[in-house]
């Protein structure tokens, strides 16, 4: 937690503020280590002080390293404003892209500082990642690859989305897992076409196209797989689009490497999709952050001004979609490594025709 806090104290000289205020859940926890639900870290050039309600006062005691716990009694504002008074702050940043209106409006009430507005100060620390996160995240992969493997012994012709979606998350919960990372897509036949086709009442059918993007959350690290497979036959369309994503998969893994830009592997994924006649059909980016939250800042996209980095950890997640006929995505984790990659994800991906 020290070495954290010390890689934010420098994002503060860096950004010319005296101070931070955390509000954002995944920032405090990676901060303290606090896993509660109520708190705000203000860490300074020179201290990190923890400062929550009378209900988590035993959970702090237990839980925040390298942090000074302040217990307040009423407004955690006011709270915030005295520990500032008292260190002598001047110029304070706070979350732009977490706090709400309201949190920001009455801290301004307090105290004789000036608030600016940051974004993205712990989330740009958070990228690279220590080696016992990425032990979490494998861990978190692992659960995922798992419960694939699981439901592919589930899946048959009338069960619903809803019903695969639930025994999904049952079994990752079963295997450890806290939840699942988001709200888990499956879509079949026709529904397919909506990249973030949420689980719906709609019936598998003989025939369809299913794609389930899940992933679990385990010890506050997420993983995020896509699997796209069929359902008794498949027609030869279907056939052809499954192995143009699966080759655009395969070339952007092949070029995430430390020092390589964010934007080469999303145009290696796309310009093969495109050279198929399928640019159009395949509209968002080709990956994106992954760690304490399942959508982090770096996005591998065709605007993206990034870098990879070693410890980054990043989704590829080519996919086609045809409006009215159906879609297709495959989607893996991967490590990014001094002269490669380590894919952390190892769901089969071959055309899987149950």
């Amino acid at each position: 937690m020290m070495n954290r806090i010390e890689k934010i104290q420098k994002q503060l000289l860096d950004n010319n503020v005296d101070a931070i205020l955390i509000t954002k859940s995944e920032n405090r926890r990676y901060t303290t280590g606090f896993t509660g639900s109520a708190g705000m870290v203000l860490i300074s050039k020179n201290a990190a002080t923890f400062i929550t309600d009378f209900r988590y006062a035993q959970q702090a005691q237990n839980e925040v390293k390298n942090a000074k716990i302040i217990v307040h009694n009423g407004n955690i504002e006011k709270e915030v404003a005295n520990e500032i008074d008292c260190q002598g702050l001047k110029r304070v940043a706070v979350e732009a892209n977490s706090m709400t209106l309201k949190t920001y409006s009455t801290l301004q009430e307090y105290g004789n500082v000036q608030w600016t507005q940051l974004e993205n100060i712990v989330e740009k620390v958070r990228e690279i990642k220590e080696s016992l996160e990425l032990e979490l995240m494998r861990t978190a992969a692992s659960i995922a690859d798992k419960a694939f493997e699981y439901i592919l012994n589930v899946i048959k012709p009338g069960i619903s989305e809803l019903e695969l979606r639930d025994e999904l998350e049952f079994y990752m919960r079963k295997q450890g897992a806290t939840s699942s990372s988001f709200n888990t897509i499956i879509a079949s036949g026709k529904r397919a076409a909506l990249p973030h086709g949420v689980a719906s009442e709609k019936l598998i059918e003989h025939g369809d196209m299913v794609t389930l993007d899940f992933g679990a959350l385990y010890n506050g690290y997420c993983s995020d797989i896509t699997r796209t497979i069929a359902v008794g036959s498949c027609s030869d369309e279907f056939r052809k689009i499954y192995h143009i994503v699966l080759e655009a998969l395969k070339r952007g893994t092949e070029g995430i490497r430390s020092g390589e830009k964010a934007k080469t592997i999303d145009d290696l994924t796309r310009d093969y999709i495109l050279e198929k006649g399928f640019g159009n059909r395949f509209g968002h980016s080709t990956g994106h952050g992954l760690g304490m939250e399942v959508h982090e800042p770096i996005r591998l996209s065709d605007k993206s001004v990034e870098i990879l980095q070693t410890g980054m950890v990043v989704t590829v997640e080519p996919g086609i979609y045809i409006p009215g006929w159906g879609g297709c995505r495959i989607e893996d984790d991967i490590v990014v490594l001094e002269n490669g990659y380590e894919i952390i994800t190892h769901s089969p991906k071959h055309l899987i025709i149950l």
